[in-house]
């Protein structure tokens, strides 16, 4: 009896190693500017070419500017360090003769957005980037992992990758969600629950009748966010769903893709297969989660008074005082006490087409608070960006007074022009709440697209209506 995992891992596993750790071959690697300029210089060093140059696809995310226009190319990025980064990644694919989806592209845009829309991301796969939320990818029953610089270059160099195998988790989400609830509050609400070392050395497969119900995009959301409780590996067993979303997809012949689908059918956990941890967590309790801290897993109930050191075990304290301290939360208050001045809608956790609709709905016919001084929308990639506005969503942004962007990480870390200046208050889509991450002394929020949104409105997290 196997899992899901173990069943991956042991399809593409290729030798044990002296050290104990073993070397995985990787079906698909994912390249953007950040973590591949060091890569390339060492093949080139070592006069070595990609082993397997079709695996390999690339665009760039982190650091391209969300207001280009049509003509904009990468020589016109303002800040040097950015555009080095970018420039070197066109002159990189292009010497290399790697695939890449550059900023003139109309399907440029986050690598975790555009592997699956693209039809490049396939259940049964190993996949890796330099980038710690490859673990999107597992939402279509892949083995997928962020990996560094160095390993970049090594699984350019060889197809695979040197790592130790992990230990099995299995998370259950059962039940029905509340209204307004999404797969950001309930990942967050996990990720409250087991702490962000709570899945520290383990891939964690999550099930459950709330996962079977939804849709690939929220199965991405919460197996984004599986790094953040600490799993190198978040992944889902493919379904029909999966299957359906990947046939609407895939450029793969009609014979190539029914073969597929018959392997794909059977790619799933064992019955009675043995897991280290399980947990289960009926989600029909859960409400909207909003994170007050500087953590993911500082994380409250959108109507929770925020914790104090008062209320907190004592090996805690510190930890509450300090994040209180950074994020300007003065003595007793709720999360509705807190006045915002940005709103960020987007990020490879939610930008994609469901979480621009779900966005909308709550503005529709409304104007953003007179506090917020500055709300947007960066939809994930420029298929994302095309199918918004065929329907109609950007002008619903615009009339309500957001800023609809061109595709990028954008807001979700300070690498481009969209950042917090110090000691603003933003309420963001995004996965990551550190100190910094969105601007020097910024102050970030964690939440979904629909608590944005109603914040957006309301200048301040309430109930969405």
């Amino acid at each position: 009896m196997k899992t899901l995992y173990d069943k991956l891992w042991e399809e593409h596993h290729v030798t044990q190693l002296e050290s104990g750790e073993s070397l995985l071959y990787i079906d698909r690697h994912y390249l953007h500017e950040v973590t591949s300029p060091q890569a390339f210089e060492g093949l080139s060093k070592k006069n070595l070419k990609p082993w397997r140059l079709e695996a390999n696809i690339a665009t760039p995310d982190h650091n391209v500017p969300t207001i280009r226009g049509n003509n904009f190319n990468s020589e016109q990025i303002k800040d040097e360090i950015s555009k080095i980064q970018v420039v070197e990644l066109d002159k990189n694919c292009n010497t290399f003769g790697i695939k890449q989806f550059d900023i003139k592209s109309s399907k440029q845009g986050i690598v975790h957005v555009i592997g699956p829309e693209l039809g490049y991301t396939l259940p049964g796969m190993t996949i890796v980037c330099g980038d710690s939320h490859t673990s999107t990818h597992g939402a279509l029953g892949c083995l997928a992992m962020g990996i560094g610089t160095s390993e970049v270059e090594h699984v350019l160099a060889t197809q695979c990758l040197k790592v130790s195998k992990l230990k099995n988790m299995l998370v259950r989400f059962e039940g029905t969600p509340a209204e307004n609830v999404s797969s950001k509050d309930i990942v967050l609400y996990f990720i409250g629950l087991i702490g962000t070392a709570g899945g520290t050395g383990y891939a964690i497969e999550f099930a459950g009748s709330y996962i079977e119900a939804i849709s690939i995009e929220s199965r991405m959301t919460i197996c984004n966010m599986a790094i953040e409780a600490g799993a190198k590996v978040g992944l889902i067993a493919p379904d029909e769903t999966t299957i359906n979303y990947v046939r609407e997809k895939s450029f793969l012949d009609k014979e190539t893709l029914e073969k597929a689908e018959d392997y794909w059918t059977n790619l799933n956990t064992d019955e009675g297969a043995n897991f280290d941890n399980e947990i289960v967590i009926d989600i029909s309790k859960i409400k909207p989660q909003v994170t007050w801290g500087t953590s993911p897993e500082m994380v409250v109930n959108y109507d929770d008074e925020i914790p104090t050191p008062m209320n907190v075990p004592k090996d805690n304290k510190k930890n509450i005082e300090l994040a209180r301290n950074y994020m300007g939360i003065q003595d007793e208050s709720k999360l509705s006490d807190l006045v915002f001045d940005k709103v960020f809608i987007g990020s490879c956790t939610n930008s994609r087409i469901e979480d621009l609709r779900q966005a909308a709905e709550i503005v529709k016919g409304k104007t953003v608070a007179e506090n917020i001084t500055e709300a947007i929308v960066v939809p994930g990639s420029g298929m994302v960006k095309e199918q918004a506005e065929m329907e109609g969503l950007d002008e619903v942004f615009k009339e309500a007074g957001f800023i609809w962007r061109d595709p990028g990480c954008s807001m979700c870390l300070g690498m481009n022009p969209d950042q917090l200046k110090p000691y603003e208050r933003c309420a963001s889509t995004s996965n990551r709440n550190f100190e910094g991450r969105q601007g020097y002394l910024g102050r970030t929020h964690l939440m979904s697209p629909i608590m944005a949104a109603y914040t957006a409105i309301n200048g301040t997290v309430g109930e969405p209506s």
